[in-house]
Parts: C-alpha cells; structure tokens; sequence
C-alpha cells in the first residue's frame, strides 16, 4: 500500500489566501507529475458542491480537485460546516447531513470528529502520492485548541511538514506571521518549513529587508513572495472572497443586482455576470434584473428582505419592466409561501413569499444533491447541480413554462412573466443560458483549466526554496 506524503497549508487568518495557495500548490504537482490530491478536514462554507458518486463538499475542494485532474469527492472534506445564521451549523459528514449543532454542542463531538478526519485522510493516503491538507482561519487560535480536528492538531497527528501563509494586501503582515510564530509549539515550529507572503503588488525587491526581519524574527525561511495575480479567477470559498471578483462596465440594457443575504450560499453561480452590482439595501436607481441566489437559510432571508425594504424594490422593479431571477433559495422565495413545518432550517415556521410565482415550498429534512444535464425551451443544454432542502410545488391549474427540462425526464423551476425560478445552481455559469434568460451573452472568461495552468505556472515563477517543501 502506498502512503502518501503530507503537506499542511495553514494561514494567519481566514481569507489569507490558503484555499488559493493550497490550489497553487495541487496545479503545480499536477505539471509536475505527481499524484496528488487536496484534503480539508473541516470546512465553514455555504458555498457547496455534489460530488458525482454522492455527497457534498466545500467549494474550494471542488476547484482544488480539478486542479488535481481529479472528481470531487467526500473524503477530500470529510466535515463541512453549513451556517444557517442562528448560531448554529447544519453539519454535513461524509458529504451527508447529519445533525444542525450550536458550536458548543459540536465541539463536544471532538474526539469523534478526529476519528472521522482520520478516516478520510488514509483513504486518500493510500491513493495518491501527495496530499495538500489546507487549514482553517488561523491556525493558533489558543482558546479552540482543544476542540482542533483542522489545523495544527491535525499537523502533529500526521507528522506534516507545513507552511504559513500570510496576505500583505491586509496589513500587518510582521505581526500576523512573527505572532503566529511566536505561538507555536516545539514540535509544531519543527515542521514549520516557512512562509509565504500572498497578494503583494508593486516591486518585491523593495520588500527584501521585509522578508529578512521576518526571517531573523521567526528562525524559518520565505517560501515566496508571491504577487497579485488579477488575471487569475478561482471559485472563492465563501462570501468574503465577493470583493476580489473582476468588474466589468454592464452592457446595454443588462444592468443586473444580485441580493447579497446574509445567508448567501453558492455565490459561484455567478462568475460570468462580471458587471453585476451586489446589493444588501434598495438603490436609488433600477435595474434591467434582479437576481436572488440561493440562501442556507430561506425563510430568515425571506424575513431580511421585507425589514431591509428590498422585497419591495424587487416587486418594484418587476412592475417596471426588470426581469427577476431566483435559484435555489431565492426560487423559493418568489413563490407564495415557504414554510418549515420541522424547523429544519428555521425557528420560524412560515413566511409569506413575493408572490411572484403560483408556488408553494415546503421545506423538509431530505436534501436533495445531485449534478444533472438540462435543456431549456430555447434548446440550449447545460450542466447544473442541486443542493437544496425542500418540495416546491405549483399551484393547482397553474399553467407555466418550466426553466428546464432534465435528462432523466422531470422539469425544473418555472418561467412566467420576466420571472424566472430555478434549483439548477450552475445555470448560468453557461453563456447560453444567460442569453437567453438577459438577452445577451457575456463577456468571454477564461476557462477554469486555463485558470489552473496559469495558477501552476505563477507558483513555479515565485516559490523559494523548493527543496524545503519536500515534494519534488
């Protein structure tokens, strides 16, 4: 049996670049040859993906599996962590739910959690010859250290060789890495083999008696300094990666808002719409679409939209003309009523739609994860994916479009006029359905293949002292 060689991608913070670095690192070993595959014990993220045999896992272990060449699967995040925005997480094991905890009640479930991420892990061990294992957050936080199935603990365990990844572009570089340095233990700064600086623009020799004093700080050496790399677009983990997505101006009669709710799940649906402004309050100004995307938490989203007055911007720009797109969760929304009879989702048991839509949806304990194939009426096929709780069902003699047929016979979703609903996450990450839906097609974008030779290549160009990494 082969045993693969572990390498840990940690950080001084969440969104310090380590699902980006750990994805660098998993499309450079692919150039290079070798086997390799990305793993995340535990993942925070409303931003999901149903693996083909089954499952679901984080987003960003979805983009480092392509750039691995490989299918996702439920070993590489074993434990995926869904906020639902009262406090508590549906916990998703193995790619399946398995209970709704408040952080409390799950890190009272430690010890069985270490024994689950041990599990995936050996499972990939015995497949391929590397794994990129990323943390999460930082990876000193003192207080969760004994709760820890995803950071340092998880280094120690496995005996992995690691780097620190820092972003410059946040400040307080100095004092995020000598800081963290400074909080290891013995065994944990023994396999420490550097760190990277992430996301540094400008000239890199001006930062040369930075990356000294860091080093004479800390006792361990620079593995980069690696530069801002706008060119490159990746699926973000979460929402917070939001700011850093490419702008570009809206085309002629497309002016389109997307929602941003503060329950926001799959927001990768929308990497082509380069022009769209998010929203979380009305504008003083209308739009050609509104978009409401999915959300983990329907009916506390549904709730935020009538106290923010934006449920009634939506309804007002419909009346004057605008074109209204829920998926997922924002389907729903556009329907009558959406209940949660079992508190699935909710500690409220009801709300009342936007009524845009004769639907009714009434969430229930089954999820639903699956990638499909699709067809819309105007015959263009695409690939899609649902990862959503609930029945929608019309109204009785409701006589409306579908927004798509399906390959094993059944429809999705519904078309009535200019408004659109769909559980097809995907959808319009092809420029096909985004032209037939806004009557016109988006601006080209690199594909994601592309993008991951591209990122190989800016991390062969940067990286310092190879040798240390011991992957190679």
């Amino acid at each position: 049996m082969t045993r693969a060689r572990p390498f840990f991608v940690g950080g001084t913070s969440s969104n310090a670049g380590k699902s980006w670095m750990a994805t660098a690192l998993c499309a450079w070993l692919r150039d290079r040859g070798v086997a390799v595959a990305p793993f995340k014990a535990q993942n925070m993220s409303n931003n999901s993906y149903p693996c083909r045999g089954g499952g679901e896992i984080g987003r960003a272990q979805v983009a480092q599996a392509e750039a691995c060449g490989l299918d996702p699967e439920p070993a590489m995040n074993p434990i995926l962590l869904k906020p639902n925005g009262q406090g508590a997480s549906q916990v998703v094991i193995d790619g399946r739910m398995w209970k709704t905890l408040t952080a409390r009640e799950y890190y009272a479930h430690a010890a069985e959690m270490r024994g689950i991420v041990r599990k995936a892990y050996d499972d990939l061990a015995a497949r391929f010859d590397v794994v990129i294992v990323e943390g999460a957050g930082s990876v000193t936080e003192l207080n969760l250290r004994e709760y820890d199935v995803v950071n340092l603990d998880l280094v120690t365990r496995l005996g992995a060789p690691w780097m620190l990844v820092a972003d410059i572009e946040r400040g307080g570089v100095f004092a995020s890495i000598v800081g963290t340095a400074a909080l290891l233990t013995a065994e944990e700064r023994a396999l420490l083999r550097g760190f990277a600086i992430n996301r540094f623009r400008g000239d890199p020799s001006l930062f040369e008696d930075g990356v000294r004093l860091i080093e004479e700080r800390t006792g361990t050496a620079c593995l980069g300094v690696f530069p801002y790399a706008p060119g490159i677009h990746l699926d973000a983990e979460d929402s917070l990666a939001l700011v850093d997505r490419p702008r570009t101006p809206a085309p002629r009669g497309a002016s389109t808002a997307i929602v941003r709710f503060p329950q926001i799940s799959n927001a990768t649906d929308f990497r082509l719409l380069t022009w769209a402004d998010w929203i979380a309050s009305p504008p003083a100004f209308d739009y050609d679409a509104v978009v409401l995307p999915g959300s983990k938490n329907t009916i506390a989203d549904l709730l935020w939209l009538r106290t923010t007055g934006l449920a009634d911007f939506v309804l007002a720009q419909h009346r004057r003309g605008a074109t209204i797109i829920g998926i997922c969760g924002g389907y729903q929304m556009l329907g009558r009523s959406v209940t949660d009879p079992t508190g699935v989702e909710s500690s409220t048991p009801a709300a009342r739609g936007l009524g845009l839509l004769p639907v009714t949806t009434t969430l229930t304990r089954e999820k639903r994860t699956r990638v499909v194939a699709a067809m819309t009426p105007g015959g263009v096929a695409f690939g899609a994916y649902e990862i959503h709780l609930g029945e929608t069902r019309p109204d009785s003699g409701a006589a409306v479009q579908p927004f798509a047929r399906l390959d094993d016979g059944t429809v999705d979703g519904m078309r009535d006029v200019r408004v659109y609903g769909t559980y097809l996450h995907g959808a319009f990450e092809h420029a096909g359905v985004c032209a037939e839906v806004l009557g016109l097609t988006p601006p080209v974008v690199r594909s994601k293949s592309e993008d991951y030779r591209h990122l190989g290549a800016w991390f062969a160009e940067h990286v310092r002292h190879v040798g240390d990494l011991g992957l190679v």
